[in-house]
């Protein structure tokens, strides 16, 4: 399967170090904002061709399909793009920064019938997959989800300190993740809550967050998201069962009591990237829609606009 990855950025090398993995994968195609550090990446990655313009890749020979790493904004245009030419595509969360872009994402993937994945990448993480697999078991069930994500990033740079073109954004990005994993595992979100802290006079966007959710089952989620903090780094999940509680770190999967869970048999890597990867090819290969399909994870973004709303109204 010949691939072509849009965005040589930190997470499109994550992206590139899993497709190694996996078995009849070629990425033929490199795009990136400037054309020398592409080329460079290209080289260490073994990729041929390397270019800033997406519509070249996409028309590299026999090419089937495109996987998004690029800034937020461009997500939803660039994932019609790729529909509009014949080639099925994985964006990376989010697929979009407003609700309208999101529905006409999955408008088209409708009327194409190509496969449309967005990279809701805590559904495959083994610490996560560990934990759905109890529930779907009938051995837990999610009461409560307490959820930090937490950086420090008053200036706008990737997690290579690198500089960035965009600007990220703790709704319609970080918050992204927890909305639909909390749904994942919990069921259908019936009610949503929104607080936000002041906005940074440059950057123009909240720094700090609090959200609340409820699932149609009765469980509720506690999510708190900072640029501001100066520590540890990342997002950590405490899940609040009726059978025991679990911390999951990423790949790694703690009890209540920091004892460590072996993940060793979840599936067939530890790394949540690849196994994302691993089954977006396997749903085009097969003919079915992937796990994180566009229309799966719509329903978070319905939520994520009412949020903007709500904390908009509240200005």
């Amino acid at each position: 399967m010949k691939i072509a990855l849009a965005g040589a950025g930190a997470f499109g090398e994550k992206h590139l170090d899993g497709l190694k993995n996996i078995d009849g994968v070629d990425v033929v195609s490199l795009v990136g904002r400037r054309l020398e550090p592409t080329q460079a990446i290209a080289a260490k990655y073994g990729i041929g061709h390397a270019t800033t313009d997406l519509a070249e890749a996409l028309d590299q020979p026999g090419l089937d399909a495109v996987i998004l790493c690029t800034p937020t904004q461009m997500h939803a245009a660039q994932a019609i793009q790729c529909l509009d030419a014949g080639k099925h595509v994985q964006v990376e969360i989010p697929l979009c920064d407003s609700l309208a872009d999101g529905e006409a994402v999955l408008a088209k993937a409708n009327a194409t019938g190509l496969t449309a994945m967005c990279g809701h990448t805590r559904r495959f993480n083994p610490s996560h997959q560990y934990v759905h697999d109890r529930i779907a078991r009938g051995e837990f069930a999610v009461q409560q989800m307490d959820v930090q994500t937490y950086f420090f990033r008053r200036k706008n740079i990737n997690a290579k300190g690198e500089p960035r073109s965009w600007t990220d954004h703790l709704l319609w990005h970080h918050a992204a993740h927890t909305v639909d994993l909390f749904a994942y595992q919990a069921g259908p979100i019936v009610q949503a809550n929104a607080i936000e802290g002041p906005h940074h006079p440059d950057l123009g966007i909240a720094m700090d967050m609090s959200i609340q959710l409820k699932a149609q089952s009765g469980a509720i989620c506690t999510l708190s998201l900072s640029f501001n903090n100066d520590g540890p780094l990342g997002t950590f999940f405490r899940y609040i069962g009726d059978t025991g509680t679990y911390i999951a770190r990423y790949d790694d999967l703690v009890t209540g009591k920091e004892e460590p869970i072996d993940l060793s048999g979840v599936a067939v890597s530890t790394n949540g990237i690849e196994l994302q990867d691993r089954e977006f090819i396997a749903a085009i290969r097969e003919g079915r829609e992937p796990n994180a399909s566009v229309a799966q994870v719509m329903p978070c973004y319905r939520v994520l606009d009412a949020l903007d709303k709500q904390l908009a109204a509240a200005r």
